[in-house]
């Protein structure tokens, strides 16, 4: 894929899932010829118009069953093919579970789990966001979880997925338009964090669409006097040690931000690990709160739970206040 200042301005229009599917998506089919799709009846909806023009045998749609879509996806996989199974979030981590756990990792299945929409990007309520998506995949054993931060990185992840045979768990987050935290070409590696922005008093360390906002934030903050670090931890599982080593060295406080669930996300895997140091920084952990969400759009909904680029400012600001 050509990355060039063009190319990447497409992606960020055209948003992660879109971008996924009808850019990084056919070149992974026409290079690597046991790679196959299954979908829950949401091949147009992703963006697969291309895929299924040029290599309709490739995409097996299953209908709005996901149990069956998972189930089947690994059967395919013990028969040597590399799946990608497609539907939303929030209804690969929950409704389809079981499945998940029994079928594709306690099997070790080749097969790559991709939720699109999530996090609280449709309006339409606690039956389609997917904010506990990356606690129920943390919470079982052999599940490699991603998350991009704009779609250049999605991009890399579908790359990167294929020529692992292990499972994976790509969260796709954001509707068209999405922000650009990449402006050039950069090496993607599954299990190492990126780090985007430097600075001395605190490390902002983020995830997916989180990363533009905490960079938004960090930049804010600098006018503040207020000098914030940004890291893209891409990866949630396996998580990057060594970088989180070499964090807790030079920060004394350091914040997670997620569009997920304050618990069992990215901020609880940085505290577990955390916790075996005996001399640690103050971790505050941005996300969701422990109650159901109403619905609403998803920058309104950032907002509520404290993690749109304004209120992570307030946030760090009040912190870095209280410690004078």
């Amino acid at each position: 894929m050509d990355t060039n200042s063009i190319m990447i301005r497409t992606l960020a229009r055209l948003g992660q899932t879109r971008a996924f599917f009808s850019v990084a998506m056919p070149e992974v089919i026409q290079n690597n010829k046991d790679s196959l799709i299954v979908t829950a009846d949401l091949a147009y909806a992703s963006g697969m118009n291309e895929i299924m023009q040029k290599n309709p045998v490739r995409i097996i749609n299953v209908g709005i069953a996901e149990q069956n879509m998972v189930s089947i996806s690994s059967g395919l996989a013990d028969e040597g093919f590399c799946v990608f199974a497609v539907s939303y979030a929030s209804f690969i981590a929950a409704r389809s579970i079981e499945q998940v756990r029994l079928s594709v990792l306690a099997t070790a299945a080749n097969v790559k789990l991709v939720g699109i929409w999530a996090g609280v990007s449709l309006a339409l309520g606690i039956s389609h966001y997917a904010i506990d998506d990356i606690a129920f995949m943390r919470s079982m054993p052999g599940m490699t979880i991603l998350s991009p931060a704009d779609s250049l990185e999605a991009c890399k992840m579908a790359y990167a997925a294929v020529n692992t045979s292990r499972p994976v768990y790509i969260r796709l987050s954001g509707g068209m338009e999405n922000p650009i935290v990449y402006k050039e070409d950069f090496e993607f590696e599954i299990g190492k964090a990126i780090q985007i922005a430097d600075g001395s008093d605190v490390a902002i360390i983020a995830t997916g669409l989180m990363v533009k906002e905490s960079l938004k934030a960090a930049d804010d903050l600098k006018n503040k006097g207020i000098s914030c670090a940004v890291y893209n931890f891409n990866t949630i599982n396996p998580l990057d040690t060594e970088a989180l080593d070499d964090i807790f060295k030079k920060y004394k406080i350091i914040v997670t931000v997620e569009e997920h669930s304050a618990r069992g996300g990215l901020g609880s895997a940085v505290a577990e690990y955390k916790a075996a140091f005996f001399s640690a920084p103050r971790q505050i952990i941005l996300g969701f709160p422990d109650y159901f969400v109403s619905a609403g759009y998803q920058e309104y909904m950032w907002d509520l739970a404290g993690i749109s680029s304004e209120k992570i400012t307030e946030r760090i600001h009040k912190e870095i206040e209280s410690t004078k």
